[in-house]
């Protein structure tokens, strides 16, 4: 911060257009409204060359500011900002203002830059977050599909862990097919058949032509997203070949998977982009905001000024860490969840399991249980305790790592037992 600069340019990006203004130290000024397409960016670059603009400056608006940072990126100095950080504009708004704000924040170097990755890394990440969409749209039409069930009474969702693992969408089909529920249960599998009777009964509902409709288009639907998701999920692994290492070690994390792993790589590219695990987390926005007031400080809910995605996919980790039990991780998660609820608990995991990643990757290392102690080794709270017999302290005292030494007399008092 704090550069002097003689001439720069600032745009305001818009779909079809945009808005470019080049200003001067001297307070010389020229606006220009063109169209944003390739052929016009590449004129505008060299305009801004023949100008020589030493920096140039426009926000992060939507997918539109890519193609203008692709043509521009290499030729000269280009800043990518942060709308959230630049929006409070001096008088009335305006496209002309909002590029002359622009470019006198970047004269002064008042613009802190958005970080931006390779587009190498921008690919892959697309193609994570096309697969976080297509498992959502999947999700609405589970939804839809337990919704049409329900209002047929038909609880087929009670007899399985998971309605639409094959067993499950294959009943479905068998009902959508017309098959005659007596025959639907003859083929249920193995294990399900101590359920038959109940089984029967609830697959005897009739479903109307509507109903039916909708339950077909759902069904097809799940079908094609998970052919769908499959493989996009390859072609990610496919494109990730080369970060074997990283996957590996961050698999090696409990509640981490393919793609958890895949997803927080293509979200955070070089993780040696930030220094310390704390800018890592507060870039990805889930750190708590914190307010002073009469020289106290309070702490709020997380900024969530980063990536939304990456939030999602370290929430959806901290869920399945959690089911490991006997781990550091879960003893963490237990420590806040027992003064500051589930909420609380879960967000204060996803943000440790965040900086865990930041030292693994960093020092390259695999991750490791160290000095784990099971729950049952754990002393109780003191105010638990009530009165309890001599043995219990004793087993007690045993967990929490002390020796007892034989001819130890518990009934006299000051006596240390050593």
């Amino acid at each position: 911060m704090g550069r002097s600069r003689s001439k720069v340019c600032g745009i305001d990006v818009h779909k079809k257009f945009l808005v470019v203004t080049v200003l001067s130290r001297s307070g010389e000024k020229r606006t220009e409204k063109i169209q944003n397409s390739m052929e016009h960016l590449l004129q505008l670059r060299e305009w801004i060359l023949a100008e020589q603009c030493e920096v140039v400056a426009f926000e992060s608006t939507g997918e539109y500011w890519i193609p203008l940072y692709d043509v521009l990126q290499g030729s000269v100095e280009t800043i990518v900002a942060n709308s959230y950080h630049i929006k409070w504009i001096p008088g009335k708004k305006t496209d002309t203002i909002d590029s002359e704000w622009i470019a006198e924040l970047a004269l002064n170097d008042l613009i802190t830059p958005s970080r931006i990755l390779q587009k190498e890394k921008r690919d892959i990440r697309s193609l994570t977050r096309l697969r976080e969409k297509l498992v959502n749209e999947r999700t609405d039409h589970k939804n839809r599909v337990h919704k049409i069930l329900d209002s047929a009474c038909i609880r087929l969702a009670a007899f399985f862990s998971d309605l639409f693992g094959k067993s499950g969408l294959k009943i479905l089909k068998y009902i959508l097919s017309g098959v005659p529920p007596e025959e639907i249960v003859r083929k249920l599998p193995k294990r399900l058949l101590l359920h038959s009777d109940a089984i029967l009964d609830t697959i005897r509902t009739q479903l109307s032509t509507q109903q039916l409709i909708q339950l077909q288009t759902s069904v097809t639907m799940i079908d094609l997203l998970n052919d769908q998701i499959k493989e996009l999920e390859q072609t990610i692994l496919n494109e990730l070949r080369k970060d074997q290492r990283k996957l590996q070690i961050l698999m090696s994390i409990p509640g981490i998977g393919v793609i958890g792993a895949t997803t927080l790589l293509a979200e955070i590219g070089d993780v040696t982009d930030f220094s310390s695990p704390d800018k890592l987390t507060k870039w990805a926005g889930i750190t708590p905001r914190v307010y002073q007031s009469a020289d106290k400080l309070h702490t709020g809910s997380i900024t969530k000024q980063g990536s939304k995605h990456l939030r999602w996919i370290l929430v959806e980790i901290a869920h399945s860490c959690i089911r490991t039990k006997n781990t550091a991780l879960r003893d963490f998660f237990d420590r806040i969840f027992s003064r500051s609820g589930y909420k609380k608990a879960i967000v204060a995991l996803a943000r440790k399991i965040l900086k865990l990643v930041w030292h693994l990757l960093t020092n390259d290392e695999m991750y490791q249980e160290k000095n784990t102690l099971p729950k049952s080794s754990r002393l109780p709270n003191p105010r638990e305790i009530g009165s309890i017999s001599a043995s219990a302290a004793l087993e007690l005292l045993v967990k929490a790592g002390y020796q007892i030494v034989e001819g130890t007399d518990l009934s006299q008092k000051g006596n240390p037992g050593t």
